[in-house]
Protein backbone atom coordinates (compact mmCIF):
# COMPACT_ATOMS: atom_id res chain seq x y z
CA UNK A 1 0.00 0.00 0.00
CA UNK A 2 1.48 3.30 -0.94
CA UNK A 3 1.65 6.37 1.26
CA UNK A 4 -1.72 8.04 -0.26
CA UNK A 5 -4.10 5.22 0.39
CA UNK A 6 -2.94 5.51 4.10
CA UNK A 7 -5.96 6.53 6.42
CA UNK A 8 -8.43 6.37 3.19
CA UNK A 9 -10.35 3.47 4.01
CA UNK A 10 -11.28 4.12 7.99
CA UNK A 11 -12.06 7.50 8.00
CA UNK A 12 -9.46 10.87 8.46
CA UNK A 13 -9.25 10.13 12.05
CA UNK A 14 -8.01 6.45 12.52
CA UNK A 15 -4.84 4.93 10.99
CA UNK A 16 -5.39 2.02 8.74
CA UNK A 17 -3.74 0.18 11.84
CA UNK A 18 -7.13 1.43 14.10
CA UNK A 19 -4.77 3.83 15.71
CA UNK A 20 -6.25 7.10 16.21
CA UNK A 21 -4.23 10.21 13.88
CA UNK A 22 -4.45 12.44 17.11
CA UNK A 23 -0.69 13.91 16.78
CA UNK A 24 -0.54 16.73 14.85
CA UNK A 25 2.37 18.44 13.55
CA UNK A 26 3.16 20.87 16.25
CA UNK A 27 3.33 17.60 18.32
CA UNK A 28 5.28 15.65 16.11
CA UNK A 29 8.03 18.54 15.56
CA UNK A 30 8.79 18.77 19.06
CA UNK A 31 8.83 14.92 18.99
CA UNK A 32 11.25 15.04 16.50
CA UNK A 33 13.37 18.05 18.10
CA UNK A 34 13.16 16.78 21.48
CA UNK A 35 14.81 13.12 20.18
CA UNK A 36 18.02 15.06 19.20
CA UNK A 37 17.99 16.25 22.65
CA UNK A 38 18.38 14.53 25.86
CA UNK A 39 20.67 13.25 28.85
CA UNK A 40 23.09 12.12 26.67
CA UNK A 41 24.00 15.56 25.78
CA UNK A 42 23.11 17.34 29.24
CA UNK A 43 25.19 15.59 30.93
CA UNK A 44 27.51 12.65 28.66
CA UNK A 45 29.16 15.60 27.09
CA UNK A 46 31.24 16.66 30.22
CA UNK A 47 33.10 13.02 30.17
CA UNK A 48 33.31 13.24 26.27
CA UNK A 49 35.14 16.98 26.63
CA UNK A 50 37.56 15.84 29.04
CA UNK A 51 38.54 12.70 26.95
CA UNK A 52 38.38 15.05 23.13
CA UNK A 53 38.69 18.61 24.00
CA UNK A 54 37.25 21.08 21.44
CA UNK A 55 37.23 18.10 18.22
CA UNK A 56 33.68 17.06 20.54
CA UNK A 57 32.28 19.67 18.14
CA UNK A 58 33.34 17.80 15.09
CA UNK A 59 32.84 14.40 16.38
CA UNK A 60 29.08 15.90 17.05
CA UNK A 61 29.15 17.28 13.65
CA UNK A 62 30.42 13.91 12.03
CA UNK A 63 27.86 11.73 13.67
CA UNK A 64 25.20 14.60 12.93
CA UNK A 65 25.40 14.02 8.87
CA UNK A 66 25.15 10.02 9.54
CA UNK A 67 22.13 10.62 11.69
CA UNK A 68 20.57 12.68 8.86
CA UNK A 69 21.54 10.26 6.51
CA UNK A 70 19.73 7.47 8.65
CA UNK A 71 16.25 9.58 8.81
CA UNK A 72 16.60 10.67 5.41
CA UNK A 73 16.33 6.58 4.74
CA UNK A 74 13.76 6.38 7.27
CA UNK A 75 11.80 9.28 5.65
CA UNK A 76 11.94 7.57 2.19
CA UNK A 77 10.65 4.40 3.85
CA UNK A 78 7.87 6.04 5.75
CA UNK A 79 6.27 8.09 3.19
CA UNK A 80 6.87 4.73 0.44
CA UNK A 81 4.38 2.80 3.40
CA UNK A 82 3.90 4.84 6.59
CA UNK A 83 3.34 2.07 9.45
CA UNK A 84 3.47 2.54 13.16
CA UNK A 85 6.02 -0.63 13.35
CA UNK A 86 8.25 1.09 10.95
CA UNK A 87 11.16 -0.21 11.39
CA UNK A 88 10.93 -3.10 13.09
CA UNK A 89 8.11 -3.28 9.81
CA UNK A 90 10.10 -2.62 7.08
CA UNK A 91 13.09 -5.64 7.95
CA UNK A 92 10.38 -7.60 8.00
CA UNK A 93 9.80 -6.66 4.19
CA UNK A 94 13.05 -6.40 2.65
CA UNK A 95 15.34 -8.81 4.97
CA UNK A 96 12.43 -11.12 6.37
CA UNK A 97 10.23 -12.06 9.25
CA UNK A 98 13.41 -12.75 11.48
CA UNK A 99 14.67 -9.71 11.27
CA UNK A 100 11.71 -7.92 11.83
CA UNK A 101 11.09 -10.17 14.78
CA UNK A 102 14.95 -9.05 15.86
CA UNK A 103 14.71 -5.51 15.25
CA UNK A 104 11.32 -5.28 17.13
CA UNK A 105 11.75 -6.62 19.97
CA UNK A 106 15.46 -5.18 20.14
CA UNK A 107 14.09 -1.99 19.72
CA UNK A 108 11.70 -2.87 22.67
CA UNK A 109 14.60 -3.46 24.91
CA UNK A 110 16.28 -0.62 24.04
CA UNK A 111 13.54 1.23 25.44
CA UNK A 112 12.84 -0.54 28.49
CA UNK A 113 16.23 -0.12 29.39
CA UNK A 114 16.45 3.03 28.62
CA UNK A 115 13.27 3.75 30.23
CA UNK A 116 14.83 2.04 33.68
CA UNK A 117 18.02 3.93 33.32
CA UNK A 118 15.58 7.52 33.15
CA UNK A 119 13.74 6.60 35.97
CA UNK A 120 16.93 6.32 37.63
CA UNK A 121 18.15 9.88 36.07
CA UNK A 122 15.14 11.53 37.31
CA UNK A 123 15.53 10.05 40.91
CA UNK A 124 18.40 11.55 41.45
CA UNK A 125 17.83 14.74 40.05
CA UNK A 126 14.43 15.09 42.09
CA UNK A 127 17.27 14.41 45.02
CA UNK A 128 18.86 18.13 44.27
CA UNK A 129 16.08 19.33 46.11
CA UNK A 130 14.60 16.57 47.89
CA UNK A 131 17.18 14.93 49.53
CA UNK A 132 15.60 12.88 52.36
CA UNK A 133 12.88 11.23 49.84
CA UNK A 134 14.22 7.97 49.12
CA UNK A 135 15.67 7.25 45.07
CA UNK A 136 12.80 4.19 44.55
CA UNK A 137 9.87 6.41 45.74
CA UNK A 138 9.98 9.26 43.07
CA UNK A 139 11.16 6.47 40.74
CA UNK A 140 8.17 4.40 41.19
CA UNK A 141 6.06 8.04 41.25
CA UNK A 142 7.27 9.23 38.28
CA UNK A 143 6.45 5.62 36.65
CA UNK A 144 2.73 5.57 37.59
CA UNK A 145 2.20 9.36 35.93
CA UNK A 146 3.69 8.71 33.25
CA UNK A 147 1.69 5.75 32.70
CA UNK A 148 -1.20 6.86 32.90
CA UNK A 149 -0.38 10.14 30.73
CA UNK A 150 0.43 7.04 28.21
CA UNK A 151 -2.80 4.94 28.67
CA UNK A 152 -5.33 8.16 28.34
CA UNK A 153 -4.59 9.37 24.49
CA UNK A 154 -2.37 9.96 22.17
CA UNK A 155 -2.78 13.26 22.25
CA UNK A 156 -1.75 13.51 25.50
CA UNK A 157 1.04 11.95 25.62
CA UNK A 158 1.94 14.45 22.36
CA UNK A 159 1.13 17.50 24.61
CA UNK A 160 3.63 16.28 26.91
CA UNK A 161 6.07 15.48 25.00
CA UNK A 162 5.67 18.77 23.15
CA UNK A 163 6.16 20.76 26.59
CA UNK A 164 9.20 18.77 27.65
CA UNK A 165 10.83 19.25 24.65
CA UNK A 166 10.25 23.19 25.06
CA UNK A 167 11.39 22.73 28.15
CA UNK A 168 14.71 21.37 26.58
CA UNK A 169 14.58 23.64 23.31
CA UNK A 170 14.17 27.09 25.16
CA UNK A 171 17.29 26.28 27.89
CA UNK A 172 19.83 25.58 25.07
CA UNK A 173 18.57 28.47 23.24
CA UNK A 174 19.06 30.71 26.36
CA UNK A 175 22.71 29.28 27.02
CA UNK A 176 23.92 30.04 23.26
CA UNK A 177 22.69 33.56 23.74
CA UNK A 178 23.75 34.11 27.14
CA UNK A 179 27.10 32.54 25.99
CA UNK A 180 27.37 34.85 22.58
CA UNK A 181 26.54 37.63 24.60
CA UNK A 182 29.34 36.69 27.23
CA UNK A 183 31.66 36.59 24.20
CA UNK A 184 30.29 39.50 22.47
CA UNK A 185 29.94 42.29 25.32
CA UNK A 186 32.25 40.53 28.15
CA UNK A 187 30.34 40.44 31.00
CA UNK A 188 30.46 38.27 33.92
CA UNK A 189 33.49 36.80 35.36
CA UNK A 190 33.84 34.75 32.45
CA UNK A 191 34.20 37.71 29.88
CA UNK A 192 37.47 37.98 31.13
CA UNK A 193 38.72 34.49 29.68
CA UNK A 194 36.25 33.94 26.89
CA UNK A 195 37.44 33.97 23.91
CA UNK A 196 36.56 32.13 20.06
CA UNK A 197 40.84 31.11 20.61
CA UNK A 198 39.73 29.04 23.39
CA UNK A 199 38.68 26.25 21.00
CA UNK A 200 42.77 26.08 19.33
CA UNK A 201 44.65 27.46 22.82
CA UNK A 202 44.98 24.90 25.00
CA UNK A 203 47.05 22.31 23.38
CA UNK A 204 45.32 22.65 20.11
CA UNK A 205 41.66 21.60 18.30
CA UNK A 206 42.45 17.59 18.82
CA UNK A 207 44.63 18.23 22.58
CA UNK A 208 44.10 14.05 23.34
CA UNK A 209 44.98 13.56 19.36
CA UNK A 210 42.19 12.38 16.84
CA UNK A 211 42.25 8.36 18.36
CA UNK A 212 41.14 9.85 21.46
CA UNK A 213 38.46 11.81 19.78
CA UNK A 214 37.50 8.87 17.44
CA UNK A 215 36.61 7.36 20.73
CA UNK A 216 33.94 9.67 21.77
CA UNK A 217 31.99 8.63 19.07
CA UNK A 218 30.44 5.66 20.89
CA UNK A 219 29.07 8.31 23.23
CA UNK A 220 27.72 10.72 20.75
CA UNK A 221 25.55 8.19 19.23
CA UNK A 222 24.30 7.78 22.37
CA UNK A 223 23.10 10.77 23.14
CA UNK A 224 21.70 10.86 19.80
CA UNK A 225 19.69 7.88 20.27
CA UNK A 226 15.63 8.52 20.08
CA UNK A 227 15.79 10.64 16.86
CA UNK A 228 14.10 7.98 14.73
CA UNK A 229 11.52 7.74 17.48
CA UNK A 230 9.63 9.94 14.81
CA UNK A 231 9.19 6.80 12.52
CA UNK A 232 7.09 4.97 15.11
CA UNK A 233 4.55 8.36 15.02
CA UNK A 234 3.69 7.53 11.18
CA UNK A 235 0.74 5.71 12.02
CA UNK A 236 -0.48 8.36 14.48
CA UNK A 237 0.23 11.68 12.75
CA UNK A 238 -2.70 13.26 11.57
CA UNK A 239 -0.57 13.88 7.72
CA UNK A 240 1.79 11.95 7.84
CA UNK A 241 2.94 13.20 4.22
CA UNK A 242 3.16 16.64 5.22
CA UNK A 243 4.66 16.33 8.83
CA UNK A 244 7.09 13.52 8.54
CA UNK A 245 9.19 15.31 6.15
CA UNK A 246 9.23 18.71 7.37
CA UNK A 247 10.25 17.12 10.97
CA UNK A 248 13.31 15.27 9.07
CA UNK A 249 14.72 18.15 6.92
CA UNK A 250 14.93 20.24 10.32
CA UNK A 251 17.22 17.78 11.44
CA UNK A 252 20.18 19.52 10.51
CA UNK A 253 19.51 22.53 12.02
CA UNK A 254 18.30 21.27 14.67
CA UNK A 255 22.02 19.09 15.27
CA UNK A 256 23.61 22.87 13.85
CA UNK A 257 22.13 24.90 16.52
CA UNK A 258 21.76 22.32 20.15
CA UNK A 259 24.61 20.24 19.83
CA UNK A 260 27.50 21.92 17.43
CA UNK A 261 26.58 25.67 18.49
CA UNK A 262 25.45 25.21 21.70
CA UNK A 263 29.14 23.08 22.67
CA UNK A 264 30.80 25.52 20.35
CA UNK A 265 29.59 28.31 22.02
CA UNK A 266 30.44 26.80 25.67
CA UNK A 267 34.03 25.75 25.03
CA UNK A 268 34.49 29.72 23.93
CA UNK A 269 33.11 30.93 27.12
CA UNK A 270 34.89 28.01 29.27
CA UNK A 271 38.20 26.99 28.41
CA UNK A 272 37.85 23.01 27.82
CA UNK A 273 39.95 21.95 30.92
CA UNK A 274 37.88 23.25 33.28
CA UNK A 275 35.58 20.65 32.63
CA UNK A 276 35.23 17.47 34.23
CA UNK A 277 33.96 13.81 33.71
CA UNK A 278 30.25 13.23 35.79
CA UNK A 279 29.79 16.85 36.08
CA UNK A 280 27.04 18.11 33.11
CA UNK A 281 28.92 21.08 31.28
CA UNK A 282 25.98 23.33 31.04
CA UNK A 283 26.05 23.15 34.75
CA UNK A 284 30.23 24.19 34.83
CA UNK A 285 29.08 27.23 32.47
CA UNK A 286 26.22 28.40 34.59
CA UNK A 287 28.22 28.46 37.29
CA UNK A 288 31.20 30.44 35.65
CA UNK A 289 28.87 32.42 34.07
CA UNK A 290 27.60 33.14 37.48
CA UNK A 291 24.30 32.94 36.70
CA UNK A 292 21.83 33.12 40.00
CA UNK A 293 20.28 29.72 40.35
CA UNK A 294 22.16 27.99 37.28
CA UNK A 295 22.50 24.65 38.85
CA UNK A 296 18.80 24.54 39.63
CA UNK A 297 18.08 25.54 36.72
CA UNK A 298 20.30 22.99 34.56
CA UNK A 299 19.21 20.32 37.04
CA UNK A 300 15.11 20.82 36.27
CA UNK A 301 16.17 20.70 32.78
CA UNK A 302 17.83 17.75 32.65
CA UNK A 303 15.18 16.21 34.88
CA UNK A 304 13.11 16.95 31.98
CA UNK A 305 15.19 15.19 29.81
CA UNK A 306 15.12 12.10 31.36
CA UNK A 307 11.03 12.17 31.61
CA UNK A 308 10.79 13.06 28.10
CA UNK A 309 12.85 10.10 27.40
CA UNK A 310 10.92 7.69 29.47
CA UNK A 311 7.91 9.36 28.52
CA UNK A 312 8.50 8.29 24.76
CA UNK A 313 9.95 4.76 26.03
CA UNK A 314 6.70 3.82 27.43
CA UNK A 315 5.09 5.17 23.78
CA UNK A 316 7.33 3.92 21.33
CA UNK A 317 7.62 0.34 23.27
CA UNK A 318 3.65 -0.57 23.20
CA UNK A 319 3.87 0.20 19.76
CA UNK A 320 6.62 -1.60 18.82
CA UNK A 321 4.77 -5.09 20.90
CA UNK A 322 1.14 -4.02 19.27
CA UNK A 323 3.61 -4.57 16.08
CA UNK A 324 5.23 -7.54 17.44
CA UNK A 325 1.83 -9.20 17.61
CA UNK A 326 0.38 -8.39 14.45
CA UNK A 327 2.94 -10.32 12.95
CA UNK A 328 2.30 -13.30 15.07
CA UNK A 329 6.05 -12.92 16.92
CA UNK A 330 4.01 -11.82 20.36
CA UNK A 331 1.35 -13.16 21.86
CA UNK A 332 -2.20 -12.41 20.21
CA UNK A 333 -3.71 -10.06 23.25
CA UNK A 334 -0.90 -7.65 22.38
CA UNK A 335 -3.17 -6.15 19.66
CA UNK A 336 -5.96 -5.18 21.14
CA UNK A 337 -6.30 -1.75 21.66
CA UNK A 338 -8.12 -0.07 24.35
CA UNK A 339 -11.09 2.21 23.91
CA UNK A 340 -9.11 5.20 23.75
CA UNK A 341 -6.87 3.76 20.98
CA UNK A 342 -3.94 2.95 22.52
CA UNK A 343 -2.13 -0.13 22.70
CA UNK A 344 -2.54 -0.68 26.82
CA UNK A 345 -1.40 -3.92 27.48
CA UNK A 346 1.55 -3.84 25.74
CA UNK A 347 2.12 -0.49 27.82
CA UNK A 348 1.26 -2.18 30.83
CA UNK A 349 3.92 -4.98 30.21
CA UNK A 350 6.44 -2.30 29.13
CA UNK A 351 6.14 -0.53 32.26
CA UNK A 352 6.09 -3.58 34.77
CA UNK A 353 9.51 -4.47 32.90
CA UNK A 354 10.50 -0.68 33.57
CA UNK A 355 9.48 -1.35 36.80
CA UNK A 356 12.65 -3.17 37.65
CA UNK A 357 14.44 0.19 37.78
CA UNK A 358 12.45 0.76 40.62
CA UNK A 359 13.44 -2.38 42.49
CA UNK A 360 17.11 -1.27 41.30
CA UNK A 361 16.72 2.18 43.10
CA UNK A 362 15.49 0.18 46.18
CA UNK A 363 18.21 -2.29 46.12
CA UNK A 364 21.47 -0.66 44.66
CA UNK A 365 20.45 2.89 44.36
CA UNK A 366 24.14 4.02 43.91
CA UNK A 367 24.96 1.57 40.91
CA UNK A 368 21.56 1.24 39.17
CA UNK A 369 21.87 4.04 36.04
CA UNK A 370 24.91 2.10 35.04
CA UNK A 371 23.51 -1.71 35.24
CA UNK A 372 20.78 -0.84 32.87
CA UNK A 373 22.26 1.72 30.30
CA UNK A 374 25.14 -0.57 28.72
CA UNK A 375 22.40 -2.04 26.03
CA UNK A 376 21.27 1.31 24.63
CA UNK A 377 23.77 2.35 22.16
CA UNK A 378 24.43 -1.07 20.82
CA UNK A 379 20.57 -1.67 20.51
CA UNK A 380 19.75 1.89 18.83
CA UNK A 381 22.62 0.70 16.38
CA UNK A 382 21.31 -2.34 15.24
CA UNK A 383 18.05 -0.81 14.67
CA UNK A 384 20.02 2.16 12.36
CA UNK A 385 21.65 -0.75 10.74
CA UNK A 386 18.36 -2.32 9.84
CA UNK A 387 16.77 1.34 8.82
CA UNK A 388 19.93 1.47 5.95
CA UNK A 389 20.04 -2.16 4.77
CA UNK A 390 16.08 -1.85 4.56
CA UNK A 391 16.42 1.08 2.29
CA UNK A 392 19.22 0.11 0.25
CA UNK A 393 16.71 -3.06 -0.47
CA UNK A 394 14.00 -0.57 -1.31
CA UNK A 395 15.77 1.71 -3.83
CA UNK A 396 16.95 -1.78 -5.34
CA UNK A 397 13.40 -2.86 -5.71
CA UNK A 398 12.07 0.76 -7.18
CA UNK A 399 15.00 0.72 -9.68
CA UNK A 400 13.99 -2.49 -10.74
CA UNK A 401 10.28 -1.42 -11.09
CA UNK A 402 8.88 -3.37 -8.10
CA UNK A 403 7.93 -1.34 -5.67
CA UNK A 404 6.44 2.42 -6.17
CA UNK A 405 9.05 5.13 -5.90
CA UNK A 406 8.81 7.46 -2.47
CA UNK A 407 7.18 10.93 -2.01
CA UNK A 408 10.61 11.55 -0.27
CA UNK A 409 13.75 10.24 -1.99
CA UNK A 410 16.76 10.56 0.18
CA UNK A 411 19.53 12.71 -1.44
CA UNK A 412 22.26 10.51 -2.66
CA UNK A 413 19.97 7.39 -3.41
CA UNK A 414 21.63 3.94 -1.75
CA UNK A 415 24.97 5.90 -1.85
CA UNK A 416 24.66 7.69 1.55
CA UNK A 417 23.00 4.69 3.39
CA UNK A 418 25.97 2.75 2.45
CA UNK A 419 28.19 5.33 3.84
CA UNK A 420 26.37 5.23 6.73
CA UNK A 421 26.57 1.78 7.19
CA UNK A 422 30.44 1.53 7.25
CA UNK A 423 30.03 4.28 9.92
CA UNK A 424 28.12 2.40 11.92
CA UNK A 425 30.47 -0.64 11.95
CA UNK A 426 33.52 1.46 12.20
CA UNK A 427 31.61 2.75 16.06
CA UNK A 428 30.70 -0.59 16.53
CA UNK A 429 34.23 -1.73 16.69
CA UNK A 430 35.06 1.40 18.43
CA UNK A 431 32.91 0.07 21.02
CA UNK A 432 34.66 -3.39 20.77
CA UNK A 433 38.02 -1.96 21.19
CA UNK A 434 37.18 0.12 24.90
CA UNK A 435 37.10 -2.43 27.74
CA UNK A 436 34.69 -0.16 29.40
CA UNK A 437 31.88 -0.24 26.80
CA UNK A 438 32.63 -3.68 25.11
CA UNK A 439 30.45 -5.22 27.83
CA UNK A 440 27.06 -4.05 25.72
CA UNK A 441 28.51 -6.62 23.20
CA UNK A 442 28.54 -8.93 25.56
CA UNK A 443 24.78 -8.25 26.64
CA UNK A 444 23.57 -8.33 23.10
CA UNK A 445 24.86 -11.35 22.23
CA UNK A 446 23.03 -13.02 25.35
CA UNK A 447 19.92 -11.24 23.79
CA UNK A 448 20.67 -12.48 20.42
CA UNK A 449 21.02 -16.13 21.86
CA UNK A 450 17.63 -15.79 24.08
CA UNK A 451 15.67 -14.43 20.82
CA UNK A 452 17.03 -17.70 18.61
CA UNK A 453 15.51 -19.55 21.15
CA UNK A 454 12.33 -17.60 21.02
CA UNK A 455 12.35 -18.03 16.84
CA UNK A 456 12.92 -21.65 17.20
CA UNK A 457 9.92 -21.73 19.14
CA UNK A 458 7.79 -20.01 17.01
CA UNK A 459 9.01 -21.47 13.65
CA UNK A 460 7.92 -24.94 15.80
CA UNK A 461 4.22 -23.13 16.70
CA UNK A 462 3.48 -21.63 13.58
CA UNK A 463 6.06 -22.89 10.41
CA UNK A 464 4.46 -20.12 8.78
CA UNK A 465 5.72 -17.40 10.44
CA UNK A 466 9.27 -18.33 8.94
CA UNK A 467 8.61 -18.11 5.42
CA UNK A 468 10.46 -15.24 3.36
CA UNK A 469 9.08 -12.36 2.61
CA UNK A 470 7.93 -12.00 -0.76
CA UNK A 471 9.26 -8.52 -1.35
CA UNK A 472 13.02 -10.11 -0.35
CA UNK A 473 12.94 -12.96 -2.93
CA UNK A 474 11.46 -10.07 -5.71
CA UNK A 475 15.12 -7.86 -4.73
CA UNK A 476 17.16 -11.22 -4.07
Amino acid sequence: MTSAQVGTEKGPEESEEGYERGLGSRQVQMIAIGGAIGVGLFLGAGANIAKAGPSLILMYALAGVIIFFIMRALGELLLYRPVSGSFAEYSREFLGPFFGYFTGWTYWLMWVVTGMAELTAAAIYVNYWFPSVPQWVTALVFLVILFGVNLISVKLFGELEFWFSMVKVTALIGMIVIGLGVLTFGFSSAGDTAAVSNLWAFDGFFPKGVGSSLMTLQGVMFAYLAVELVGVTAGESEDPEKTLPKAINTLPWRIALFYVGALTVILCVVRWTEFAPGVSPFVAAFAKIGIPAGAAIVNFVVLTAALSSCNSGMYSTGRMLRNLADSGEAPAVFRKLSSTKTPALGIAVSVAFMGIGVILNYVVPEKAFGYVTSVATAAGIWTWLMILVSHVLYRRAVDAGRLPASSFPAPGGAKCSYVAIVFLLFVTGLIAYDPDSRVCLYVMAGWAAALGIGWAVLKTRNPQIAERSPELDKVG
